[in-house]
């Protein structure tokens, strides 16, 4: 029988807890300045169970905010909080605060610097007119963050694997040859979708170390993930040279 390999994956490549704040506040299309806190906490503790199930290591800073929207959510929950009460304190305002802040220094670094204020408060799914002029009738190719390749791999699994809960066991494939396999796809396509990494008739555990190799070539810079429209498949693209070979010194396979 061979032996349960446990993947203890260490990537950079996660942006921190604000940064999965903003993605659900974009996803639910919701109020920075009122957000709908058991909601946006329950989705990330989701996130969280995921990172999990990956056996991906998860920075204390995730847990810590985990913490602070727990924190917040019972004391908006408590009978004695009024939210129409304008001289009580929004509880709200503990994540509301370094949101804003971290946004202004997102706006500094280039990255939000072309957004109206409003926009900038209120996410929704389109483009802005102002970057659809820019692209001057070229196919935009947004580039895709961590916890989009998450959504976009949990719809596959509902699809291809309904009911099948995402959890790791033994596997047959190393993550090592999943990622040399994903880089000669490449080598010979360029372009290739996300969705087409992941065959239907396959384990759930192989889906895992798919997902988990794609993420370390995104990290090491192999491979650049875009997505033209939130709708559609997500597009993966050749990063790299043909003689360059991945490092894997930071992936760690433990036998247990």
């Amino acid at each position: 029988m061979a032996n349960h390999i446990q993947y203890q994956v260490k990537l950079e490549i996660f942006e921190g807890p604000l940064d999965l704040l903003l993605h659900l506040i974009r996803k639910n299309e919701v109020d920075i300045f009122d957000i709908p806190i058991a909601t946006i906490t329950e989705q990330y503790l989701g996130y969280l169970d995921m990172m999990k199930s990956f056996n991906i290591e998860i920075a204390g800073d995730f847990l810590l905010m985990a913490s602070t929207l727990i924190h917040i959510k019972s004391k908006m929950l408590l009978p004695e909080y009024d939210e129409d009460d304008e001289d009580e304190e929004d509880p709200r305002v503990e994540i509301t605060g370094p949101l804003l802040e971290y946004l202004r220094l997102k706006e500094v670094a280039g990255e939000l610097s072309e957004r109206d204020l409003l926009d900038r408060d209120v996410f929704t799914r389109r483009l802005s007119p102002l970057l659809k002029d820019q692209l001057q009738g070229e196919e935009p190719l947004l580039d895709v963050n961590i916890f989009q390749l998450m959504d976009a791999f949990k719809r596959i699994v509902e699809e291809r694997l309904p009911g099948v809960p995402i959890r790791l066991e033994a596997e047959r494939w190393s993550l090592k040859e999943k990622t040399a396999c994903i880089l000669e796809i490449l080598k010979t396509s360029e372009i290739i979708y996300f969705s087409d990494l992941f065959i239907k008739d396959t384990t759930i555990s192989e889906f895992i170390i798919t997902f988990l190799a794609l993420l370390e070539l995104v990290h090491m810079g192999l491979v650049r993930v875009f997505q033209p429209d939130p709708d559609e498949d997500i597009r993966l693209e050749a990063h790299f040279k043909d003689n360059e070979e991945p490092n894997h010194g930071e992936i760690t396979e433990v036998n247990s």
